[in-house]
């Protein structure tokens, strides 16, 4: 039986070079879908229930980590293996920790994608070699830094998809339109963000959100 998977990246030319590594590398492979941001991805994630679902962190009006959340919980069996230029360690622990079951950098995606795919498939985890010391330090149980820990503090997924728009440079009134709320409420979610992160300026909110690698440049 064939391993059916969804590719979810916003760049065509990323889609095609991982439509063609992992139809070379591996026969059993099919690709059943691709999506472009991270609102289609989750829905087709729904639809089609692939067996393995790839996908970068960085993708318009839904970011990948943000997906990721909203698949396993609806489907806590899923097994989602994520793509990023970032291989800081924050990012690699939110993502283990929302339940991913592979990181890859783009660096190595091309070569490591079919391996990655049958190992998550086979219910393991699998992390490129350069961040694969992540999981390491967290059985060790090594913590954050202080500015680490201030800067992961918990935000709610309304909040991050907010703060994700804010960083796409959306106004108040087209965040409300997207997310089907009220612009007073938007407000109040960029308060929140504010006063969570310890910034002061929207213009601060958007860096934060693009230094993590939650949202592109």
């Amino acid at each position: 039986m064939k391993i059916r998977v969804l590719i979810a990246d916003d760049h065509p030319v990323v889609r095609d070079g991982l439509r063609f590594s992992l139809s070379r590398a591996n026969r059993e492979i099919e690709i059943v879908a691709e999506a472009e941001d991270g609102v289609a991805a989750a829905a087709l994630a729904r639809t089609l229930t692939p067996d393995v679902v790839v996908m970068d962190i960085t993708m318009p009006r839904l970011n990948g980590l943000e997906a990721a959340r909203d698949i396993l919980g609806r489907n806590p069996a899923a097994k989602i293996i994520i793509l990023s230029l970032h291989d800081t360690r924050v990012l690699v622990e939110e993502a283990i920790n929302a339940g991913v079951r592979g990181y890859l950098t783009k660096e190595t995606a091309s070569r490591d994608i079919a391996q990655a795919v049958a190992e998550v498939h086979a219910g393991r985890f699998f992390l490129s070699p350069s961040i694969a010391h992540v999981l390491v330090e967290m059985g060790l149980g090594r913590g954050r830094t202080a500015e680490t820990a201030r800067r992961g503090a918990a935000l709610t997924p309304r909040e991050r998809r907010v703060l994700q728009l804010i960083a796409e440079g959306r106004t108040g009134k087209e965040i409300a339109a997207e997310l089907g709320i009220s612009p007073n409420t938007v407000h109040a979610h960029r308060t929140s963000l504010m006063t969570k992160l310890g910034l002061h300026k929207q213009t601060d909110l958007a860096r934060f959100a693009v230094k993590e690698g939650l949202a592109k440049p």
